[in-house]
């Protein structure tokens, strides 16, 4: 059928109304705070947390120092089954780095994957070399593994189709580089050069069917975080700049196909958020303002029966600490519901 000038016009409009529509349906739909409590504050400094559920018990693993930058960090490992009562698990030191930004995965093969980037204290070679540790309890942990290139800080990884996928920053430069491991422990660069301006590090990876969404932190000028959304291989991304800075982001696929993030935010003072995410729209559209502030963000994300259950750091209560929510999440256009 052969379209006039006056359907053509009207399609777009209602292409974009259906695009309006999706967008507000996800803004509009309710999250709700179940509870926010306390889990651990032994250490002088608590944070940068990530959370998983392996084999019916709740991991969570942080950095324990004196204070954000000290050369004593070390990984500690907290479990729990039922989300309350927790206890250590583990505690990874180091004596010649400061381990930084621990994150938790679950290999194909069933092992709970930790890994971290040590920032050396011999600087001689290179400052930084990112790791990784095995487990089958989250308790006992194998030898580290060196992964990615020396001074490349490979932040997250995520696991899609037997493979693992993680981008690292390099730390004495301005741009990122995409890798891919079929172990976990040998990582192999599939773009060299991801993101070459605006001063790109913290990213996260998830994918929806074979589509790759990568939530990226920039602290260039102007500073906004971008989406970037890319098909197999991997190697061409298209990338939209969110319009606002977002620090330590984790993102998330729900069940329903929709992405939530928690990020970092800066109002007055900086706080942890969770937001959604509209690829195509290019949107983070604030959700729900977690109870935190001063040194705070670094969040773990996991879904469970209805509900998404965060672990945080935040120093709104004086001490930095480590927090879990527990978030109700409601469908589009609906009310929440367990």
């Amino acid at each position: 059928m052969r379209l006039t000038n006056g359907w053509l016009v009207l399609a777009g409009l209602m292409l974009l109304g259906f695009l309006s529509t999706s967008v507000a349906r996800a803004a509009d739909a309710p999250i709700e705070l179940i509870e926010a409590r306390k889990i651990w504050d032994e250490a002088p400094h608590n944070a940068f947390t990530d959370l998983v559920r392996y084999r019916d018990e709740w991991f969570c693993s942080f950095r324990e120092g004196q204070n954000h930058v000290s050369a004593d960090g070390a990984i500690r490992i907290l479990s729990s089954t039922d989300g309350a009562a927790w206890a250590s698990a583990a505690r990874l030191t180091s004596p010649d780095s400061d381990l930084r930004d621990p994150k938790l995965s679950i290999t194909p093969e069933g092992q709970l994957m930790l890994i971290a980037t040590e920032a050396l204290h011999d600087k001689t070679e290179h400052t930084h070399q990112s790791l990784a540790w095995f487990s089958g309890d989250g308790r006992a942990w194998g030898e580290k593994h060196p992964i990615g290139d020396p001074d490349f800080w490979l932040w997250r990884v995520t696991w899609h189709k037997g493979k693992a996928y993680g981008i690292g920053y390099w730390i004495q430069g301005n741009h990122t580089r995409l890798y891919s491991s079929s172990d976990g422990k040998r990582f192999e660069p599939i773009v060299e050069k991801m993101l070459g301006a605006g001063c790109p590090n913290e990213a996260s990876l998830a994918f929806k069917g074979d589509t790759a969404y990568c939530l990226q932190r920039c602290d260039g000028d102007p500073g906004h975080a971008l989406l970037g959304v890319s098909q197999p291989p991997y190697t061409d991304w298209e990338w939209k700049d969110l319009g606002r800075h977002a620090g330590g982001p984790q993102i998330l696929l729900l069940p329903d196909g929709r992405l939530l993030a928690a990020v970092r935010l800066y109002d007055a003072k900086p706080y942890t958020a969770l937001c959604w995410v509209d690829p195509e729209a290019g949107a983070l559209t604030e959700a729900l303002r977690l109870p935190s502030g001063g040194d705070t963000s670094y969040a773990g994300l996991e879904y469970r029966e209805g509900q998404v259950w965060v672990s945080y750091y935040s120093s709104h209560e004086g001490k930095t600490a480590i927090y879990l929510a527990k978030v109700r999440i409601g469908e589009n256009g609906s009310s929440a519901r367990e």
